[in-house]
């Protein structure tokens, strides 16, 4: 039924509701990062949890199979790619591999939004990892890696709230790509934040999601300074849906913070840029 209310105000509508059900996350992903938070799991919990799910196992295995981890003899059954690559990447696996298959829309410019976030969001995810290790803190790379998938889960729960809103017609108005951007850029953040208290998923990655781009920041949390510097270098080399070339990322307070220097910054951005090897993999 088509209404009146401005875009806006439909959206926020769509926001009071339950947002975990919102199509945004796999039950099983979201359980398998609860599980590791927790610190109680144990290989044959995670073999559990992901045998629920036959395709999503299927698509971890392509994962692990992928360019990315180039090296590896080839992985053909979950409980190996566990063994050797450890329960935290494998529940980044199959966060990556479930949520694939949700930046998808029919709507031409919703759809060009969603691809440009999905290849942002695994770009952030690479060079935030690589960042951690580069860095000095090889303890946080898995975490670091996730925080930069999920940093802009507000904008994916967006652009599929205007999805919804565009199918059932509830709205005369045109989407454009200006009136989608300002819709993004303003209400992604609080957003997210909220989106992933309600899956219950760690503390640490809703910090990421409202802190990723305020100037006012804890900046002796390394997890959010790693994904904001990655962020920043997405935005420089084009991985973004509104890219800034002109960015200096010499100038950023994280380089500060992180204590690296300009040539590492460079390979940060060859990093981020070159992230389609993952990509291509899923």
């Amino acid at each position: 039924m088509t209404t009146d209310k401005p875009i806006i105000t439909l959206i926020q509508e769509h926001l009071r509701g339950d947002l975990s059900n919102l199509p945004v996350f796999s039950s099983v992903a979201v359980r398998l990062q609860q599980a590791l938070s927790r610190r109680d799991f144990t290989i044959e919990s995670v073999l559990e949890l992901i045998s629920e799910d036959q395709s999503l196992a299927g698509n971890i295995l392509k994962v692990a199979n992928s360019s990315y981890y180039a090296g590896l003899s080839k992985v053909a059954v979950i409980k190996d790619a566990i063994v050797r690559l450890g329960a935290q990447e494998i529940a980044n696996m199959a966060m990556m591999a479930s949520q694939f298959e949700t930046y998808r829309s029919s709507n031409e410019i919703l759809n060009q939004n969603m691809l440009a976030l999905w290849g942002h969001a695994l770009s952030c995810a690479v060079g935030a990892k690589w960042l951690a290790r580069k860095a000095g803190y090889p303890e946080i790379a898995s975490e670091a890696f996730m925080g930069g998938l999920l940093h802009d889960i507000g904008k994916l729960a967006l652009l599929k709230i205007m999805d919804d809103i565009c199918r059932s017609g509830e709205c005369k108005v045109n989407l454009t790509e200006p009136l989608v951007n300002e819709i993004l850029g303003t209400m992604h953040e609080e957003v997210g934040y909220n989106l992933m208290r309600s899956w219950n998923l760690p503390e640490s990655y809703a910090a990421i999601s409202i802190y990723h781009h305020k100037p006012d920041y804890d900046n002796a949390n390394i997890l959010l300074v790693t994904v904001r510097l990655s962020n920043a270098a997405c935005r420089k080399v084009g991985r973004d849906i509104l890219p800034d070339p002109e960015l200096s990322l010499a100038l950023m307070p994280e380089v500060h913070v992180l204590g690296i220097k300009e040539i590492t910054l460079a390979e940060l951005e060859i990093v981020v840029e070159d992230a389609g090897g993952l990509e291509q993999g899923i």
